[in-house]
């Protein structure tokens, strides 16, 4: 599995110069790349992240979520969600299972990683309580 440059440079891009808030990733079962499938721009939220990821495929996405900590200072945590909805074919989540750690180590600087296989298991508030 290889990872392409464009999903490089686009989570550098989210991590150090704030253009995006998530990107959603692919994988091309025929070229065993994988891709840029989606991304979110920086006025968009996590309902927006939410809606892009399919009903009946499994994803990765990563989620830039900035928030004031109880001190009142600013800060950003970087979310890794591996999606493998319930719907999606046995082939694509092992696919996806497997193909993981390959992802994970390119993207550097990942603070949290969430595995959800329907909504209720990714939802904000999850978000907010691992930030903490």
């Amino acid at each position: 599995m290889w990872v392409t440059d464009e999903c490089k440079n686009s989570f550098m891009e989210m991590k150090w110069k704030k253009v995006h808030r998530y990107i959603v990733f692919k994988i091309d079962e025929k070229s065993k790349l994988v891709t840029v499938d989606k991304v979110g721009g920086a006025g968009e939220g996590y309902s927006d992240l939410e809606a892009s990821l399919p009903d009946d495929d499994c994803r990765y996405a990563v989620f830039d979520f900035d928030f004031v900590t109880v001190d009142n200072c600013h800060k950003s945590k970087i979310f890794f969600i591996a999606w493998a909805p319930s719907a999606s074919r046995i082939r694509a989540k092992i696919l996806y299972a497997t193909s993981k750690d390959g992802i994970r180590r390119v993207l550097d600087g990942i603070h949290y990683e969430l595995q959800a296989t329907d909504p209720t298991e990714m939802g904000f508030d999850i978000i907010q309580d691992r930030a903490k």
